[in-house]
């Protein structure tokens, strides 16, 4: 992902999300900056249809939604997995899996054991086929929010 790349994953976002768990496009500028190792684009065509967001964090306390962090905290316990998100052309053909295990390999590179989610809309049905577990409900992103993790 580079900065030129956000007006696309925050339409990438807003389309994905239609308007529920979407996020300003500061928060994704923000996100790049922060921890550009964590921010990846998939192109079809040469074109934006998708987006991994993942980085360094406390361990049970998610970041809040739309908030900007600030900086990445010192004592962090988990590589979070902020987002995948895939237009529909996007989907199938192995793409989601192909980005959980770019997170799951920049995770091991950065010496993480784990990484955390927080599931929204039921898709921790999703997350649990992925080998995810379950920890808690975490309301604070909706009455149906997990959140889960995942050993690496």
């Amino acid at each position: 992902m580079r900065p030129h790349d956000l007006d696309a994953v925050a339409a990438i976002s807003d389309a994905v999300h239609d308007g529920a768990y979407s996020e300003r496009r500061a928060i994704y500028a923000e996100r790049l900056a922060l921890y550009p190792a964590g921010c990846h684009v998939c192109a079809i065509e040469g074109e934006p249809a998708g987006y991994l967001i993942a980085h360094p964090w406390h361990r049970d306390a998610p970041p809040a939604l739309d908030a900007p962090l600030g900086t990445l905290p010192v004592d962090v316990g988990t590589y979070y997995l902020h987002d995948i998100a895939l237009l529909a052309p996007a989907r199938g053909g192995g793409r989601g899996a192909a980005a959980l295990g770019l997170a799951i390999r920049d995770a091991r590179a950065a010496g993480f054991a784990e990484i955390s989610l927080v599931a929204v809309g039921g898709a921790n049905g999703y997350w649990d086929r992925q080998g995810f577990r379950s920890i808690a409900p975490y309301p604070a992103y909706g009455p149906e929010a997990v959140l889960m993790r995942l050993d690496v």
